[in-house]
């Protein structure tokens, strides 16, 4: 009996016991162990975080070093107002930009700080960085806007130095006039009464060359002046008389003109009375005839003005050369442009002389011209005048330049000459340099 209630019950424990097995079994089975996604997951999120972080604290930098450029430009805006208003004086503008450096100042302090002690740290550092920027191109515009102010007082200073330069030149020039005037009025030229033909030396040659050249360049003066009224464009002008010819200086188109000048007043210098050489040479007691008879007509026009002379001998050799050489150099065109008609040149040729200040300055420059003339042929032996070409190598003995900034322009290879302005002299041994424009 009990062995069949044994065998009864142990049964019943075994399939217990086994279901409790298979049930362990089962969780046993079902607990995984952890899954690779998750570790994934993990290590993505700190990676991410790692990264926000680098960028938070790149940003924080850039903040850092925004702050700091807005700050010096801050400092650099207060300080160029603080020049200018020490000039003129301005105490109310030197005490703001004085705070306003004070300031910046102590901000560059804690920032200096705040970095050594790496003490960056910004809540918003896109913010920062914004409003820093604008900071920035702030004090920007304020140094330029003082720069743009001590410009213009420097230009007023400028412009009131050239107004005041330009009345100076204005009194200047009447001075000048009024000395002219008077010089042309007297006629006297520098040169002893009491001196004989015998006692003449190159000296006095020279003195009366120079007078001459002086007159010339005082009708030049005279003659563009006309010609700028007549609304003439002195440039081409310039560049028909002498074609080719680049020139340093946009003033230096004067040299242009005198050259024109002077190659017609002098044309002829050399034959008595600007007339036809004669093909007979003359005697030695011909030579000395002529001599007296050239320095007996100097001695009797250089203390006379051309124009008491001109109406005192109308008939006269020099007022034959005047005639002839006003209608050489003034072209009909010239004068109807710039006077209107040609009135002038009309009495002129009918033999009259014109009391107009145009042609009193010309006769004057004729003066000068015809006593330099008459004092050459009383040289002995004869005072000639001689040019050089266009293309002759520069030579300090013959020439004199009158454009240095070629010897600037050309130091590699020997300046040119570009054209000759007044002729050169040569009396025995000496020589008197003629006047070149080199290229």
């Amino acid at each position: 009996m009990d062995s069949v209630k044994r065998s009864a019950v142990t049964p019943s424990k075994s399939r217990l016991a086994r279901t409790f097995a298979k049930v362990f079994h089962i969780q046993a089975v079902t607990v995984k162990p952890p899954d690779d996604k998750n570790q994934k997951k993990n290590s993505y999120e700190k990676t991410n975080k790692d990264e926000n972080d680098e960028l938070h604290d790149k940003a924080v930098k850039e903040a850092f070093l925004a702050k700091l450029f807005a700050s010096i430009s801050t400092v650099k805006a207060a300080y160029a107002h603080l020049q200018f208003a020490q000039s003129p004086y301005d105490a109310d503008g030197i005490q703001s930009a004085d705070q306003i450096l004070v300031s910046e100042l102590k901000n560059l302090s804690e920032l200096k700080q705040s970095f050594l002690k790496k003490q960056m740290n910004d809540t918003s550092p896109e913010t920062t960085l914004f409003l820093s920027e604008i900071q920035e191109q702030k004090s920007l515009l304020e140094t330029y806007g003082i720069t743009t102010k001590k410009l213009d007082s420097q230009l007023k200073l400028k412009e009131s130095e050239v107004i005041f330069l330009e009345e100076k030149l204005v009194e200047v020039n009447k001075e000048n006039k009024s000395l002219e005037k008077r010089l042309n009025s007297s006629g006297q030229l520098a040169m002893p009464d009491n001196t004989q033909l015998s006692s003449l030396t190159p000296s006095h040659f020279i003195a009366y060359s120079r007078h001459a050249i002086k007159s010339i360049r005082s009708f030049v003066r005279l003659l563009i002046s006309e010609m700028e009224n007549a609304d003439w464009d002195l440039n081409v002008a310039a560049k028909s008389i002498q074609p080719g010819i680049s020139f340093w200086k946009p003033n230096h188109i004067c040299f242009a003109f005198e050259s024109f000048v002077c190659k017609e007043m002098f044309d002829g210098f050399n034959h008595p009375e600007f007339s036809t050489p004669k093909t007979e040479l003359p005697t030695e007691e011909e030579k000395r005839a002529r001599a007296r008879l050239f320095f007996d007509r100097f001695l009797e026009l250089k203390s006379v003005g051309a124009a008491d002379y001109l109406a005192w001998k109308p008939k006269s050799k020099f007022a034959t050369f005047c005639r002839k050489k006003y209608l050489r150099l003034v072209h009909p065109k010239m004068e109807a442009s710039i006077f209107g008609n040609l009135n002038q040149r009309n009495l002129v040729d009918s033999g009259e002389l014109p009391e107009t200040p145009f042609f009193l300055a010309f006769s004057e420059m004729a003066k000068r011209l015809w006593l330099l003339h008459c004092l050459a042929l009383s040289f002995d032996p004869e005072v000639s005048f001689f040019q050089v070409k266009k293309g002759n190598r520069f030579s300090e003995v013959y020439m004199e330049s009158l454009s240095d900034e070629a010897f600037e322009a050309t130091r590699e290879s020997d300046p040119r000459v570009g054209f000759v302005v007044v002729p050169g002299f040569s009396i025995g041994r000496t020589v008197i340099q003629c006047q070149v424009y080199l290229c």
